[in-house]
Parts: C-alpha cells; structure tokens; sequence
C-alpha cells in the first residue's frame, strides 16, 4: 500500500472548479484532506475490491483517490456537467488503472441501478447546506448514503457531529470515526471578503 504522502502527491495534479457555481458549493477539496479520507478508509478494508462511489464528485479528487488504491470500480456522480468533464480530464493526469464511471446527476435522486453483490463505500464531501436555499443538503446527501451504502465516510460543516449521529442511529446505522479537518480555501465567489479563508469541517465513518 502506498504512502498517505505519496497519495497526496498523486493527487496534487487534480484541477479545480473552472466556474464555481454557488449554488452548488462547489470548494474542491484538498488533495491533503482527500488523501487522509482514502488512505484511512483503505486501511479500514472499505476500498479494496469494493464499489466506491463518491456523491458530487465535482472535479473527482475522492473518487480519484479510490481509484489509486484498487477498488473493484469508482462511479461518480455529479449535477454539473462542466465539473465532470474537468473530472475526465483528472482522471487521465492521474492515471489511475481502475475503472471510473462518471454519471451526470443529482446525488439526491440517485441515477443508479447497483446490480452486483459487491459491498459498497460512499466517499463525499457534500455541500454543507450554508447558502439560503440550500439548507439540509447535507442530509439529502446522507439519505442516498443510507440507501445504498454498506460504509460511508463524509465531510461536514464543523458542528455536525450530533445532527450526523441522530440521523444515522434513526436509519440503523453507528457512527464509528470522527475526526476534525482544516483546510484552506481561496476566495472563489464575490461575497469572499478574504483571499483565503480557514474552513474548520468533521469527517465522519458511518456504518450502514
């Protein structure tokens, strides 16, 4: 098994958001981040020869992360059409072996018939539901988790440990892991006053 840092680097040539849209949330996430979310859940047994899919995927980083440590396939699903061809692209600078499937649709009304036995991990970093209109998305996110994943780890605006766990034991499943993440976001939208911005989040492993 490679390095966390070797992941990392592997991951540092994945390309953002050319046109963020805010309506969507789209922040990419840190190759830093996204490498510790994989690595983890690749020691955890919940990548190896398993079905990975990654719920808004935007420009690929999670599922490109899977796809670099020998799932059986990566799909990832994704609303916005401009983020998945950058996700295409991704896929050829990193040079994963793995299959990936990009599908076009809503993580929240899952455009996906999963007909093979094979046990299933969902990676994501939803949208936090931060912007008016948007609320709860987050929990839309984790109801298609819940229909069809057997381990799910996910990103969380920080204090979204009690909301996640409430959520989780309605639907029968523990909570196993938590842990806090920081990462740094450049200013992408006109009401960023700052050029960088410090965003504390949660990460969670959830058992289905």
């Amino acid at each position: 098994m490679a390095t966390k840092a070797a992941l990392e680097t592997q991951l540092a040539v994945v390309a953002g958001f050319e046109n963020p849209k805010v309506g969507l949330e789209q922040y990419p996430t840190p190759p830093d981040l996204a490498a510790h979310i994989v690595h983890l859940a690749d020691l955890r047994g919940d990548i190896e020869n398993r079905t990975v899919l990654d719920f808004g995927t935007g420009t690929g980083m999670l599922a490109l992360g899977a796809a670099l440590r020998s799932p059986a396939r990566v799909v990832g699903v994704e609303l916005d059409p401009e983020a998945l061809q950058t996700a295409t692209a991704n896929a050829r600078r990193v040079g994963a072996s793995a299959p990936i499937h990009w599908v076009r649709g809503d993580a929240t009304r899952l455009p996906l018939c999963l007909d093979d036995d094979s046990p299933v991990t969902v990676l994501m970093n939803p949208p936090f539901g931060a912007q008016r209109g948007n609320e709860h998305a987050d929990r839309a996110f984790l109801e298609s988790v819940a229909d069809v994943a057997d381990v799910s780890y996910s990103v969380h605006n920080e204090g979204s440990k009690e909301f996640v766990e409430a959520f989780v034991a309605d639907e029968g499943g523990e909570l196993t892991d938590a842990f806090r993440a920081t990462f740094d976001l450049e200013r992408q939208f006109d009401f960023h006053e700052a050029d960088r911005k410090e965003l504390d989040a949660e990460v969670f492993r959830i058992e289905w």
